[in-house]
């Protein structure tokens, strides 16, 4: 008897034991993607001159804040995304302007002067393009946080194209799409500012308290009119708030779904330390005011200040239930830097799915079979350890996949069958190499071990050239291509171990019960 063919066999049992387990039952343990399972597919566009807008517009404030501290004249705007202008600084405190400016703005923009005490700051290049890019990676982090809390299984959320500005989204097993898109591209942007006037029944009536015009620290927001004002436009109040916010949604720790005093569906809110510092700054120095919860460039609620609050917050309005908590979902993942723009979506029903599952399932059959019946008419009986060796590969490879939580996708399915290819071409090296040993005479026995030897390194060369081919498909693809490169992965190692092991396993154990000078059916 071959030395150790009782602990190879129990190996062989051992494995295909922890494959079997790995992924029964299947229809619990196996991942489907989008084309399986059905769901949406989405391409959207991140618009990017949003957060080089947002920049420059804080950029701007912060400028206006620091000459009105300084007692410094000087009226601060944005003209573009990337260029604010100042005009008005007195021609005695030009030095004076320029080191103010340098603190606050030299960092990313390039200062020109003008006559007459106007200077206009342009972003730099290198700023701007990295703007853009962390945007669209803010964007990417984001979206995953709100659908991986949506509860979907095996969301893919990467960047897409050649643009570097658009986002691919695959959700499989998603039915609401109108939902799951509302909450994808809702910036939820939470700013909470101290209201200076209003509430107003218009905008003009607004801007008439001001004489028409409004301070540079001061803009106009609309609201909801939950208080029955007479007058107001379709339900709309406009509150003439500072512009600067006394806290924003970067400020968050937490938010989480609550009731009000009139037990109606809100959102209550916690701010991490730094905010919870500003935010008891600003309320201890504006008790008896207005304070606007402004959600998107909304005044959800305007609730008097009475006291110093510092780390607590309650967000109220005439909110349902599932949009209070799909409010907290996206309060919790953040805002999005920039607004979204849909360029493409596809939803895959579950029946396309079956049958995309079924026709994967039959390919695989079918090859398998037309394989099994070359390899028994052409090798005979030593086909019979071929067959149990792919059989045993595919088994190992679907083990393999359902134990790292790996989704099958159709590219996926079309690895399964590029496997059965693999496991054919190394048994037929084998097969060959062994063909060859017995017609230079070598016995059975010696041409069996000869063979699996001297075609061992073969096998492990080409797999492992596939295997870095495999990696880099990974690494550089996305959605279906990554589906693919996992399955061509995970089948090249079970195939070394089928091939190689596992058959001559079997070869063994046949010509264990056989006379050395026993014929060999190949």
């Amino acid at each position: 008897m071959y030395k150790n063919l009782r602990w190879k066999i129990i190996t062989i049992l051992i494995v295909t034991g922890l494959a079997v387990w790995s992924f029964y039952p299947p229809q619990e343990r196996v991942r489907l993607g989008l084309d399986l399972k059905g769901g949406v597919h989405l391409v959207m566009r991140v618009q990017t001159d949003d957060a080089l807008k947002i920049e420059t517009e804080q950029a701007a404030e912060r400028l206006q804040e620091e000459l009105s501290r300084q007692g410094l004249a000087g009226t601060v705007a944005s003209e573009t995304v990337t260029r604010l202008r100042v005009e008005g600084v007195p021609s005695g405190r030009d030095q004076e302007f320029r080191r103010i400016a340098d603190e606050q703005l030299s960092a990313g923009y390039n200062r020109e002067s003008g006559a007459g005490g106007v200077y206009t700051f342009e972003m730099k290049p290198n700023v701007a393009a990295q703007l853009r890019r962390d945007s669209v990676t803010q964007a990417i982090q984001t979206i995953e946080r709100r659908v991986n809390e949506l509860g979907v299984a095996e969301p893919i959320v990467a960047e897409h194209g050649n643009a570097g500005d658009q986002v691919l989204v695959q959700l499989p097993g998603v039915t609401d799409v109108a939902r799951a898109k509302e909450i994808i591209r809702s910036t939820a942007l939470l700013e909470l500012k101290i209201v200076q006037d209003g509430p107003f029944p218009s905008r003009e009536a607004a801007l008439a308290a001001r004489n028409g015009a409004l301070a540079s620290t001061e803009e106009i927001v609309s609201g909801v009119d939950d208080r029955g004002i007479t007058g107001s436009a379709g339900g709309t109040l406009y509150y003439i708030v500072r512009r600067t916010a006394a806290i924003s949604g970067r400020d968050l720790r937490n938010a989480r779904p609550t009731l009000d005093e009139n037990n109606r569906p809100a959102v209550s809110f916690s701010l991490n330390r730094d905010g919870a510092q500003k935010f008891g700054r600003v309320t201890s120095e504006n008790i008896g005011r207005q304070l606007a919860i402004i959600l998107d460039n909304r005044v959800m609620s305007a609730p008097v200040i009475e006291s110093r609050i510092t780390d607590e917050g309650r967000i109220s309005g005439s909110f349902t239930q599932e949009e209070v908590n799909d409010l907290s979902l996206t309060l919790r993942s953040g805002a999005l830097p920039a607004s979204l723009t849909y360029l493409e979506e596809r939803t895959v029903g579950p029946t396309l799915g079956a049958d995309s599952i079924r026709a994967g399932v039959m390919a695989s059959i079918a090859g398998l079979a037309l394989v099994a019946l070359f390899m028994l008419a052409y090798y005979r009986l030593s086909g019979i350890n071929a067959i149990v060796s792919i059989a045993l590969n595919l088994l190992i490879l679907l083990g393999f996949m359902a134990y790292v939580g790996a989704t099958m996708t159709l590219p996926g399915i079309a690895g399964f069958i590029l496997t059965i290819g693999m496991g054919v071409d190394s048994n037929v090296l084998i097969f060959e190499r062994i063909k060859e040993e017995m017609a230079a005479g070598k016995g059975v026995r010696q041409a069996v071990a000869a063979g699996f030897d001297r075609v061992f390194l073969t096998i492990l060369d080409t797999h492992v050239a596939s295997l870095i081919a495999a990696a880099f498909l990974f690494q550089f693809g996305t959605g279906p291509i990554r589906g693919f490169a996992t399955t061509l992965f995970f089948g090249l190692l079970s195939n070394v171990f089928t091939a190689v092991f596992v058959s001559r396993t079997l070869f063994e154990l046949g010509l264990s019960r056989r006379q050395p000078n026993a014929a060999l059916s190949i």
